[in-house]
Order: C-alpha cells, then sequence, then structure tokens
C-alpha cells in the first residue's frame, strides 16, 4: 500500500464525495441508472459525472487517479467503465492510520 499515493489521490473534494457515494450506490444514484450488476460492477463514468455535475472528461481523469492508487477498482463492459471501491484497501488504510499515524 502506497500511502501517499493514495492520500493524493483523495485530496480533493470531488474525489471525497465519489468515494462516499460509491459507499452507497443505491442511496446516491437514481435507481433507474443502476444495473442489477452494480454491486459487482460498480457505477458508470457518466453516472457518476452527472451526480458530480462535472465533465465526463474531468471525472474520469479523477476516476483514474484514484484507480491508480488502487482506491477504486474499474471494470470494462464494452464501451462503458464501471468504478467501485476498493474496499480491502480501505480497511487496510484505516487499519494503518489507527496503527502508525
Amino acid at each position: 500500500m502506497e500511502i501517499l499515493d493514495i492520500i493524493k489521490s483523495l485530496s480533493n473534494e470531488t474525489r471525497l464525495n465519489i468515494l462516499k457515494w460509491l459507499k452507497d450506490p443505491y442511496a446516491h444514484f437514481p435507481e433507474e441508472e443502476l444495473s442489477e450488476d452494480t454491486p459487482q460492477l460498480g457505477v458508470c463514468v457518466s453516472d457518476i459525472a452527472k451526480k458530480a455535475e462535472m465533465s465526463i472528461p474531468t471525472v474520469s481523469d479523477y476516476l483514474k487517479t484514484m484507480s491508480s492508487a488502487k482506491i477504486l477498482i474499474a471494470t470494462r463492459r464494452g464501451q462503458w467503465t464501471y468504478y467501485k471501491r476498493n474496499e480491502q484497501l480501505l480497511q487496510d488504510l484505516a487499519m494503518h492510520i489507527k496503527d502508525v499515524l
């Protein structure tokens, strides 16, 4: 776990919001935008961009940054990319902060 990369990837209010929204997608995204595969796949970039009220390229860049830090897991299906939280890494980060920092 590269703690500095993780912290850098979260140093933006929108990225923190994305992480919060993805914790419970059904509470933050309209049900008609979510598929039955949402728990396994995650949420589509365009749906996240709409919720953030930002352009798809900007949100896509944010998601790639978070994915590079391994906070998010990206899954490609056809032309769409879906993102979900990496819960194991987030648990490890919380323990690291508690035990070390």
